[in-house]
């Protein structure tokens, strides 16, 4: 290899773990990341990680709390993302119906897409139950398998495949204090049943249910999650829940294969 040509590598991978920590701070939110988390998550050595950062915070995509030292997702990157709103047109065809659906069941629903080993929550409708259960935001990004939508977009494909992806995950999620055996376990259950089902949701005495947006057999658009106060997600009312979910699943999925087969 040429002086050019190494140089030419060592450049894309330093932009490649830059970008890794960018996906890793990102799932922080407005709590930020530590440094030691970063370095357990990325598996790269503090020196490495350390001199990235520094590199990021002086080109303001990465800011550090000086209280907590934590890192979270500077204003560059906010900036970035302002040049592409129409980003997601599944989002844009999918919110008629799930303001639809959050009207039927009175609940929060929200829409989330994969992206490469995460799942990213990009909508949510409330509903107008006195109480709605807001347990993620907008923007909130999860190792695969972390949260029911997650689960269900696991469930979604080829077991190998969705193994194969918790385990590359397995660094993230025992930080999150997820075991990659329970988490396939959830997987494997999602892909039985047809969805994901927390009985017990990230906030005490609440519930989350998902499913798949499925365009054919095998592709995956996203998932519909609900969530609940855990009584309002019982068995008695639960499969009424499911069924309005699932149907608007699959007016999702028709809408955005008519839409695709216009252009």
């Amino acid at each position: 290899m040429s002086d050019a040509e190494d140089k030419s590598a060592s450049g894309a991978q330093t932009v490649r773990r830059a970008l890794a920590l960018l996906r890793l701070i990102a799932c922080g939110q407005e709590r930020g990341v530590r440094l030691v988390d970063l370095e357990r998550m990325s598996g790269l050595n503090r020196p490495t990680v350390h001199r990235l950062l520094k590199t990021l915070v002086q080109e303001e995509a990465v800011e550090q709390d000086p209280e907590t030292r934590r890192y979270l997702i500077g204003q560059e990157v906010t900036l970035l993302g302002l040049a592409r709103t129409r980003r997601f047109p599944l989002l844009t065809l999918a919110d008629p119906y799930m303001a639809e659906l959050a009207d039927q069941v009175g609940d929060t629903v929200f829409l989330s897409i994969r992206h490469g080993h995460d799942s990213i929550c990009i909508g949510r409708r409330t509903g107008r139950h006195p109480i709605q259960v807001l347990s993620i935001e907008v923007g909130v990004r999860r190792p695969l398998g972390v949260g029911v939508s997650g689960v269900a977009l696991l469930a979604s494909l080829d077991a190998g495949e969705s193994v194969g992806l918790v385990r590359s995950n397995a660094a993230r999620l025992e930080v999150l204090g997820e075991r990659v055996e329970d988490v396939i376990a959830r997987v494997e259950k999602a892909r039985k049943e047809g969805l994901a089902h927390a009985p017990a949701g990230l906030m005490p005495g609440t519930s989350a249910v998902a499913v798949p947006i499925m365009l054919g057999k095998e592709q995956a658009l996203g998932a519909i999650t609900v969530t609940a106060m855990a009584e309002r997600l019982a068995v008695e009312r639960f499969g009424t829940v499911v069924e309005r979910m699932r149907q608007a699943a699959a007016g999702i999925a028709g809408r955005y294969a008519q839409v695709a087969g216009r252009t």
